[in-house]
């Protein structure tokens, strides 16, 4: 098994993501390679820091680097020899299973969908995020590839979400919900209505509308949402987690006895934190290219590199891009 890794992608690259990339090798021996792809004296500067590096490590260079700020399918067609281009191209000539990458989302799907394609009977790929919910983690999608969606592309998404929730979260029977501003058929616009007529045909498990104050409780296994509401969900309930925290922290160090109680919550804490911390699932897979590519926070920590690597691995085991074609395709048929 195969990684390649954006080096230079990311608010603290190369510096995490090569940390995280040798925590990964020495974790999971079952990668083969851990291609880090960027400029090559710069990463070798920061695998010196580590003492012994795994052999599963190797610098791929690439002279240059998409920025945040530039247009993304722009950007992958000037600078041929970026970081993010030259991973995926080490995928789609077969040299790696997977790509990673914590730097610019937009370049990513932009490189992904240019060099990889989509799979048949796909017409845009979708980011999948994993949220905590009262029964396990559930997924929803799309959270940034679509601004505009067509109710044709909700339903692929909602195909591809189910086959990700079975194949890698193992919900056995996963259901399917419609982000909504109320539960009512009639509500929403009229992609959203359309959307739902077509799932309510289906032969999917779709369980109708659902609204944003029940994306916690479990109430449904895949969420479908385009990419403009799906990514405003995902930053305003991080930003939510980050400033609860804040708040607990803020409040338990008042005064004395107010520690002490914390103290004997301590572990009660640290659960809820490691059930919301995104950090834990690494990146998030842009379901739909003909290919394994998982998509990290710009904010990304070592750790969650190192997740990253793991998660990309899985996805490449579990072969989930056979399991969407098919699905798809049984879908066009039935709905």
């Amino acid at each position: 098994m195969r990684i390649a890794v954006d080096a230079m992608g990311g608010d603290f690259a190369p510096a995490e993501i090569v940390k995280g990339s040798v925590e990964a090798g020495r974790r999971y021996t079952e990668i083969d390679r851990i291609f880090l792809v960027g400029d090559e004296s710069a990463i070798q500067a920061e695998l010196e820091k580590w003492g012994d590096i795994p052999p599963s490590i190797r610098i791929h260079h690439a002279s240059e680097v998409v920025d945040m700020g530039e247009p993304p399918a722009a950007a992958i067609r000037r600078k041929r020899d970026s970081s993010i281009s030259r991973a995926v191209d080490l995928v789609k000539e077969g040299e790696a299973d997977a790509v990673f990458s914590a730097g610019s989302t937009g370049a990513a799907v932009a490189a992904a969908q240019l060099k990889l394609r989509t799979l048949e009977g796909v017409d845009r790929p979708a980011i999948a995020i994993v949220i905590p919910s009262m029964t396990g983690p559930s997924v929803l999608l799309d959270a940034g590839a679509n601004t505009d969606c067509a109710p044709e592309w909700l339903c692929q998404f909602a195909v591809m979400g189910l086959a990700y929730s079975r194949l890698i979260l193992k919900k056995e029977n996963p259901t399917v919900g419609l982000l909504n501003i109320g539960g009512e058929d009639s509500k929403g616009n009229e992609s959203t209505k359309d959307a739902f007529r077509m799932l309510g045909k289906s032969n999917l498990n779709f369980k109708g509308n659902v609204e944003s104050q029940d994306l916690f409780d479990g109430s449904v296994d895949v969420v479908v949402t385009d990419g403009f509401v799906g990514n405003v969900v995902l930053k305003t309930s991080e930003s939510v987690a980050r400033s609860i925290g804040r708040w607990l922290k803020e409040e338990l160090t008042r005064n004395p006895l107010r520690m002490a109680g914390a103290l004997m919550l301590k572990r009660g804490i640290d659960s809820i934190k490691h059930r919301s911390d995104p950090e834990n699932h690494g990146g998030a897979p842009l379901l739909g290219v003909n290919g394994v590519c998982i998509i990290g926070h710009g904010s990304s920590s070592s750790v969650a590199v190192a997740n990253a690597i793991r998660v990309s691995a899985e996805s490449v085991k579990q072969n989930i891009n056979v399991q969407i074609e098919a699905q798809v395709k049984q879908f066009g048929t039935t709905s």
